[in-house]
């Protein structure tokens, strides 16, 4: 337990925590962060220093209550399927069941993504014997419409593999498009109905410019590297992801979930620590960030802390850029 936390700072200090999924669960703010471990491994581009082995569900009543963490919902030693690193998560509520949709490498070193369920919004998770058939890549991320249709969302370049998948087959040699050609895009699947397999093969999200061009790869102030998230607002679906190499948060808007999406902008301006991941959530008639950064640990890239902010929008429907430090 805590006191309430303040916005920009950490929601809690005992663990370290990253990549938060917030959501809104009987009344309460559930976040499902990853946990990272206190060690002193080697750092690369890889992701090897991101050895995380369990999830811990935090919870709030509100912005003015404490912050409870509910212990251990899911370990590594408990997946069948998963050899290490239970990265960024995210859950989703169908069916009086939750589940914890969250990657993970498989025997043989490729990520794929599994899924755990409950009774509970704060677990503990009971995964399935199985990766989902047809998954690949790392942070996936569900929403489930207003129509009951759950949709995720996918993908992680570099360590996250997704260049890899450029084939539909995996190629541990493949790079990915050149500078000057489209940037690959997330991937987005139809959830079956009991949630636990995809209704079809994934397929590619188009992210474009307000002309309709695509992003390209060479553009990395815009273009995806990993961390998608989708949530509606006004009608239209919002996909906020992270840009890698250059630290921001953006945001491209479609009145469509499987897009296209049209860039629209910059949601937070770089933190201290490499990775940058979010998630954004209403409560209440107030919308809300979810993202971490390395304070907690003066920098140490694998030693982060999740915080929230609040996330407000113009007349427009565009979103006002945030800086985490002001």
């Amino acid at each position: 337990m805590s006191n309430a936390p303040k916005p920009n700072q950490p929601l809690v200090t005992h663990i370290y925590t990253a990549d938060p999924s917030a959501h809104v669960f009987e009344g309460k703010i559930y976040i499902y962060p990853s946990h990272d471990l206190d060690h002193d491994g080697p750092s690369n581009d890889n992701g090897d220093q991101y050895a995380m082995e369990d999830y811990h569900v935090l919870s709030m009543d509100g912005f003015d209550s404490p912050v409870v963490e509910h212990g251990e919902a899911l370990h590594l030693k408990d997946i069948p399927w998963a050899s290490k690193q239970l990265w960024a998560p995210d859950a989703a509520h169908k069916n009086h069941t939750y589940y914890l949709f969250f990657p993970a490498r498989d025997l043989e070193g490729i990520f794929r993504i599994g899924v755990a369920t409950s009774q509970s919004p704060a677990g503990p998770f009971a995964p399935q014997e199985r990766y989902i058939e047809g998954s690949f890549s790392i942070d996936p991320a569900v929403l489930v419409d207003e129509d009951d249709q759950a949709y995720i969302f996918f993908g992680g370049l570099w360590g996250g593999q997704l260049e890899k998948w450029q084939t539909g087959e995996f190629d541990p040699a493949a790079t990915g498009p050149a500078p000057d050609e489209p940037a690959l895009g997330p991937r987005a699947a139809l959830l079956s109905d009991d949630m636990l397999s995809f209704k079809e093969k994934p397929q590619e999200i188009s992210i474009v410019d307000e002309t309709g061009h695509p992003i390209v790869a060479g553009d990395e102030e815009r273009r995806f590297f990993e961390g998608p998230w989708v949530h509606k607002y006004n009608g239209l679906y919002y996909l906020s992801y992270s840009t890698g190499t250059t630290h921001k948060l953006v945001y491209a808007v479609s009145p469509n979930a499987l897009g296209p999406y049209t860039f629209k902008g910059t949601i937070l301006t770089p933190v201290i620590g490499w990775t940058t991941h979010h998630s954004i959530v209403r409560f209440g008639d107030k919308w809300y960030l979810f993202y971490h950064d390395c304070s907690l640990s003066e920098g140490v890239n694998h030693k982060r802390c999740v915080k929230y902010t609040e996330l407000q929008y113009n007349e427009d429907g565009t979103i006002r850029t945030i800086d985490p430090y002001q």
